[in-house]
This record gives C-alpha cells, sequence and structure tokens, in this order.
C-alpha cells in the first residue's frame, strides 16, 4: 500500500490564511453558536482509548481544551504550518505531535491511516467536506467503512453550504432523509444556490446538525457523527 505524504502549504480549501482571517474576524461573534455546538459533540464524545489522531484540525478553532486533555498522546495531521505553529501557541499544554501522512489523498488513505495509527481515536475535525476530491469521495467513503471498522472515530464535516441562512436544524429528524437533497429541500425553501458536499451520513450513529456562519454571508450545515466498533 503507497502512502501519501503531506505537502506544507499556506492556502488549502479547508483552511490556510483566508480561514485563519475568519477565525481572527468572526470567531468570537459569529462563530459563538457553533462552537458552544462543537464543544458539546466532542465532550460527549468519550472514546476508550489515550492516543487521538486529529486529521485537518487548522488552528484548532473548533477543538475543546476539556476534551483535548484526556489524551496522553494527540498526533495532528495538518499540512498548514501557520496552523500548525498556532496549535503550539494556542494549546500550550499539549505534547502535539505532527505526522505527515496525507488520509485524504488517495482512497488508500483511511487504511494507512488505521495502520500507522494502530491504537489511536480518530477525529475528522471539519475536514471531509472539503479536502477530499468530491471524484475521489464516493471510493474514499467505502474505504473508510472498511478500514476504520473495528476503531473508534468521529467526524464533523460540511454537508451543505449557501449565502442563505437555512431554517433552524434543532428539529429535524435525520432518519426520515433519505440524502442530501431532501436535508436541502427541508431546510431550504426558496429557490438558492446550495452546494452539497457529499457527506451526508458519513459517520452512522448519533448524528446530528448545526449550522455555522462562517461569514457574514456564508453559512454551512454541519453534521456530527462518530462510529464505534461491534463488540457483540
Amino acid at each position: 500500500m503507497a502512502t501519501c505524504r503531506l505537502a506544507p502549504h499556506l492556502t488549502d480549501p479547508s483552511g490556510g490564511l483566508g480561514y485563519h482571517l475568519r477565525a481572527w474576524r468572526w470567531r468570537h461573534t459569529l462563530w459563538t453558536p457553533f462552537l458552544a455546538r462543537t464543544q458539546s459533540w466532542l465532550r460527549a464524545w468519550r472514546p476508550p482509548a489515550e492516543e487521538l489522531v486529529v486529521v485537518g484540525p487548522s488552528a484548532g478553532y473548533t477543538l475543546d481544551a476539556d476534551f483535548l486533555a484526556r489524551f496522553r498522546r494527540i498526533h495532528a495531521l495538518e499540512p498548514d504550518p501557520l496552523a500548525r505553529w498556532l496549535l503550539r501557541r494556542r494549546w500550550p499544554k499539549i505534547d502535539w505531535r505532527f505526522g505527515c501522512l496525507d488520509a485524504l489523498a488517495t482512497a488508500d488513505g483511511p487504511a494507512a491511516l488505521a495502520a500507522e495509527y494502530p491504537r489511536a481515536a480518530i477525529l475528522f475535525a471539519n475536514v471531509l467536506g472539503q479536502a477530499v476530491d468530491p471524484g475521489l469521495l464516493p471510493a474514499w467513503r467505502a474505504a473508510l467503512g472498511e478500514a476504520l471498522g473495528e476503531r473508534y472515530w468521529a467526524s464533523y464535516h460540511d454537508v451543505l453550504s449557501a449565502a442563505w441562512p437555512p431554517r433552524p436544524v434543532d428539529d429535524l429528524q435525520l432518519s426520515h432523509l433519505t440524502d442530501a437533497a431532501a436535508l436541502a429541500r427541508a431546510l431550504y425553501h426558496a429557490a438558492i444556490e446550495v452546494i452539497d458536499h457529499d457527506t451526508f451520513g458519513l459517520a452512522p450513529h448519533n448524528r446530528q446538525l448545526a449550522c455555522w456562519q462562517i461569514a457574514p454571508a456564508r453559512w454551512q450545515v454541519v453534521e456530527w457523527g462518530q462510529h464505534a466498533p461491534d463488540r457483540s
């Protein structure tokens, strides 16, 4: 199995300089409701592992200190050198281990991730709806289910995005929605352009939604989900 290595860069579909600028401007205002949701998701997720791999954390703007403090060792797979510097600066008590595996570049990525970190729980930190090539995503999703079937993992990821706010997401029954198109119809009753990130239902259990106003004229519908191995 050939493995891809992260190439350092400062621009990225899921982060980079533009994302840092948005965080500097909006994380204490527009982002506050969404960050409270990610905090609650992370604090409620308790995988029985001492190691954690965070895929695509950027500078940790959506992470939570209490959640991170549970783990003895934390690995971060992050190509942005500024984000890595900011992670160390923002979370100085954590011994960040920065890996170089690119788990999102090929369909072998999930298997390589499982092999390189055999004892770790895995968190995909709002990266899968942006950083995986759309043409690769179906094969990557299938590989994820197979490679990490015996592992504890979770993800929060963009499902839909638009230049208009969606209807409230809290009352939706996700089990009644068959695909992202049905979700879009439930959330947007006007004829507006909605981007489907092809990640709806990516993680099988405890699925929840949140709305993130990431900029004054940009809203993202983000899905949380998690997986635990079947020990029965």
